[in-house]
């Protein structure tokens, strides 16, 4: 059955056509739920969306990776335990690792499956509530030079949907010390932290930058109408998690700031 393309991906094409040379991989784990909402965002920012299944053994040509939301392997033993281990994560801890710096993307269970792979530091347990908790939620923007955040203003305040229960980043002090002193922090929860994580942390990145993880998720606040509005007057717009997926397909075609 053929998708019947969004009015947003028309816009965003003609108005960009040569982003839709830029292919970025959509991974589906067996209990992955956002991977449609992510390649949804990939083609409202003007690229291609490739899916990535997790038992490929290659990655294929892709110039970009997003590890969506979900409950990947039931969360059994830990959320991300299992999926770590999947072949293609062993292709794509390659690729982020190697010379050309293939950009990651971790939202919510692909954060978790990055720090499970070790792409991203610390790890994620249950909420400080020990509920799961849904809501839209408000961050600042700390690290605009990372290459999923450069279409953001240091110090912007945008408005992503949230949904976990196991969404309380931790790490030692010395981790966290050294993610605040090297500028890895790359979103911070403004005005209610949503599950306890350490120093209010909603995402980081690796020393490169090419790799994020966060919990929020900005596939959800990708078109107009269909998104969060501004929290108590602060916050952004319901298309506030576009920038994600323009940065990364702006940096690809050689643009990036």
């Amino acid at each position: 059955m053929t998708e019947l393309p969004l009015l947003g991906e028309a816009i965003a094409v003609a108005a960009e056509p040569r982003l839709a040379g830029a292919r970025i991989g959509v991974v589906t784990f067996p209990g992955t739920l956002d991977d449609r909402d992510a390649a949804r965002a990939v083609r409202l920012a003007g690229g291609t969306a490739v899916e990535l299944w997790h038992a490929d053994t290659e990655l294929g040509d892709v110039d970009a990776v997003v590890i969506p939301g979900g409950f990947s392997y039931g969360d059994y033993l830990r959320a991300g335990a299992i999926a770590r281990f999947a072949p293609l994560m062993s292709r794509i801890i390659d690729a982020a690792n190697s010379d050309a710096k293939l950009p990651v993307l971790g939202i919510c269970n692909g954060f978790q499956i990055l720090t499970e792979s070790h792409l991203l530091p610390g790890s994620m347990i249950k909420n400080d509530h020990l509920k799961f908790l849904c809501r839209d939620q408000v961050l600042r923007v700390e690290n605009n030079a990372t290459a999923w955040t450069l279409d953001y203003q240091a110090g912007q305040e945008i408005t992503i949907p949230l949904k976990n229960q196991d969404g309380q980043y931790i790490a030692d002090e010395k981790t966290l010390d050294a993610l605040e002193a090297e500028g890895r922090v790359v979103f911070r929860y403004v005005g209610f932290n949503p599950n306890g994580s350490r120093r209010d942390i909603a995402g980081i990145s690796n020393e490169a930058g090419n790799v994020v993880g966060l919990m929020p998720h900005p596939e959800h606040a990708t078109e107009p109408g269909f998104g969060p509005e501004s929290l108590d007057g602060i916050g952004g717009s319901d298309t506030d998690g576009l920038g994600f997926f323009t940065s990364v397909l702006t940096k690809i075609v050689g643009g990036d700031k």
